[in-house]
């Protein structure tokens, strides 16, 4: 029995293609393992959003070198394969630094994953073009899903923020059509799915042909997934603050399955570094559509991304984020020091900030942050909020699920209760989690009709 072996790093996104490279390996006889050394082809789905991202692929690629050796003089052949943005960016460079890939292919190329694979047998190959069919027409039917799914509906950016390789790794915006997008999402309800997560690079750009003939809105399309049956729950992630629509808002307010929860990155709270950046908004635009939001759906939970550090910005523009941060308070962010990306116009920048500087300015825009988000959990102490059920939990007689604003709560309960949602009160907080008491008896797993 052939087994692979696929890890994936960074956004959600590369997420869902590692679960399609499983099941394109899957149509060719590959079992999933979690174990690397028992693995006949391993899957790298890289990020490149950050060096030491990009790094750490080239560290484990050192490693398995000596794996497929090792396997080698055991008789077993190993393929290595660099797949995602690192090897849309860096292509053949990856064969020259890595003696022991054998397939890099880019995101766009993915579904080509089994032909690459017959191909390599005859040498190495580097797939990273952008084809012109859609890889979502060739990608084989999904696997079991679990309770929450991710569901792509849009991919590319037009954005070109200075700091960012989405649009060269990535390419231009496209976003799939509403039926096929429909289609998935019904196959994925009758497999067990009760919550989607729309995603894209920008997917709050979604603007997918609909079946009436014209361009559809986000808003539109999460008013139609939220009408199929089994579906509990919607989320969407990761919108551009340009692209968040008065109807996307109202569908914060008007669909009880659109959960209070929005991650909407800002990056910086300094106008002048927003600007450099090519953000293509300032911060005080950000503030007004925040209090808009909030009005549509005053209990919503916001999560952002920060870049600490970008090249020119003063203690004077560092104190405009954390007034920012401040003045909107969030329940979640992703914060990270600026590292140049090769062939983002930032990335020659000369007035490059210290490192010592930078590691201080996140070390206090990430304390004020994690203050925010632990007064958030504490706050829903004593509440009684529904919880979606979708693992078994750390410890026997636990089981795990995800409250309205994405917080991990473990409850006491049976694994019957999986798939299901249930109101629970709130008892107490962890470092990373919520813990509860369910109010009623937990019901066994509830069942939808195909």
């Amino acid at each position: 029995m052939k087994k692979a072996f696929v890890k994936s790093y960074g956004c959600q996104m590369n997420v869902y293609d590692a679960s399609r490279m499983v099941d394109l390996l899957g149509r060719e006889g590959f079992v999933e393992t979690g174990t690397v050394e028992e693995a006949d082809v391993v899957v790298l789905n890289t990020c490149h959003i950050r060096e030491k991202a990009a790094e750490k692929v080239y560290s484990e690629l050192g490693r398995l070198r000596v794996l497929k050796g090792e396997r080698a003089e055991a008789g077993r052949d190993t393929t290595v394969v660099v797949a995602g943005c690192v090897a849309q960016a860096e292509g053949r460079e990856i064969l020259n630094r890595a003696p022991g890939v054998d397939v890099v292919v880019g995101p766009q190329s993915y579904h080509r994953l089994p032909q690459l694979l017959a191909a390599a047998k005859d040498g190495r190959v580097v797939d990273t073009e952008f084809p012109v069919e859609d890889k979502f027409d060739h990608l084989p039917l999904r696997r079991t899903p679990g309770v929450s799914a991710f569901l792509t509906v849009q991919e590319g950016c037009d954005k070109f923020c200075a700091f960012c390789v989405v649009p060269y790794t990535r390419g231009a915006e496209v976003s799939r059509s509403v039926a096929k997008i429909v289609a998935e999402a019904e196959r994925l309800a009758a497999a067990g799915a009760r919550e989607l997560t729309l995603i894209g690079q920008n997917v709050n750009a979604f603007h997918g042909p609909g079946p009436d003939g014209r361009d559809w809105t986000l808003g539109e399309l999460l008013h139609r997934v939220a009408a199929i049956p089994g579906i509990l729950r919607l989320r969407y992630t990761t919108s551009h603050p340009r692209d968040m629509d008065e109807a996307l808002i109202a569908a914060h307010r008007d669909l009880p399955a659109l959960m209070p929860y929005l991650h909407l990155p800002v990056q910086s709270g300094s106008d002048r570094i927003l600007a450099a950046m090519n953000r293509k908004h300032d911060a005080d635009t950000y503030r007004r559509l925040i209090d808009r939001v909030r009005a549509a759906r005053p209990d919503i939970a916001l999560s952002s991304d920060f870049i600490v550090g970008f090249p020119g910005e003063t203690d004077a523009d560092h104190a405009e984020t954390m007034r920012l941060i401040a003045d909107v308070g969030f329940a979640s962010a992703f914060s990270f020091k600026y590292s140049p990306r090769p062939g983002t116009p930032a990335a020659d920048s000369a007035d490059a900030v210290p490192e010592a500087v930078k590691s201080e300015r996140l070390a206090e825009l990430q304390a004020l942050l994690e203050r925010q988000r632990q007064d958030f959990n504490h706050a829903t102490v004593g509440r009684t909020v529904p919880v979606l059920i979708e693992k078994a939990g750390r410890h026997p007689g636990q089981v795990a699920g995800k409250s309205p604003y994405l917080q991990a709560v473990q409850i006491e309960g049976d694994v019957s209760a999986i798939g299901t949602e249930i109101p629970v009160r709130i008892t107490r907080t962890g470092s990373n989690s919520l813990f509860g008491e369910a109010i009623d008896a937990i019901p066994a797993a509830a069942t939808v009709a195909a």
